[in-house]
């Protein structure tokens, strides 16, 4: 299926296969065309970005269509179970996993294979945008964010919904904290998606007031 958003100038094209060439070396495999166990993660992962960012951004420039590319850029190099498994242990993982992501994602765009080469400011603002700086103002960060929460509820929410230390409160804690991070827009396609009746009960119940959860 052809995509929706603005063809990319070749240098941005370009840098995209790089990325996807990155995140086909991910050694954590899923179900695929290919069969059990044959598809890259992170490149079912990134593949699923840049099917929201059409929906949530179709005009989205070739900087915002890269950072979404390149949003899990080689986490499996630096693993949750890394860091304590708790509230500070995760936010220290997810700061140092999207300062390492933008570090190398910016790396890999000044590639000597790239022709013509990618401006340094260019390269800067994909940085900027995976590192999602300025969140409450950059309105490209923020479709950014909406996307990561879409691919989150579409594509990882029952598998999550469903780990052993996942009770019902605790899930509908974690979807009320991601409602909170997404604008009107992305709300609205949150809304119009097709998800399981399990996931529909419990948006619904975070969506309650919480005096009346």
């Amino acid at each position: 299926m052809a995509s929706r958003l603005p063809s990319l100038p070749p240098g941005f094209a370009q840098g995209l296969v790089l990325i996807d060439e990155a995140h086909s070396q991910d050694p954590n495999k899923i179900d695929g065309p290919q069969g059990p166990k044959t598809l890259p993660y992170e490149l079912h992962y990134a593949r699923k970005m840049t099917r929201w960012l059409e929906a949530r951004c179709p005009a989205a420039s070739p900087e915002l269509q890269l950072a979404c590319r390149a949003q899990h850029f080689k986490r499996w190099e630096l693993p949750r179970s890394a860091f304590p498994m708790t509230r500070p242990g995760y936010l220290t993982w997810r700061a140092k996993q999207k300062t390492q992501a933008a570090s190398q994602v910016a790396s890999l765009l000044a590639s000597a294979s790239i022709s013509p080469p990618l401006p340094e400011e260019a390269r800067a603002r994909v940085a900027a945008l995976v590192r999602k700086e300025s969140l409450a103002t950059d309105p490209e960060t923020q479709a950014l964010e909406d996307v990561a929460c879409l691919v989150f509820l579409d594509d990882q929410f029952d598998d999550f919904e469903a780990k052993a230390d996942m009770d019902e409160d605790k899930m509908v804690g974690i979807l009320r904290k991601t409602w909170a991070k997404m604008s009107e827009p992305g709300r609205a396609l949150a809304l119009g998606m097709e998800l399981s009746e399990r996931a529909k009960l419990l948006i619904g119940r975070a969506l309650q007031p919480q005096d009346a959860a």
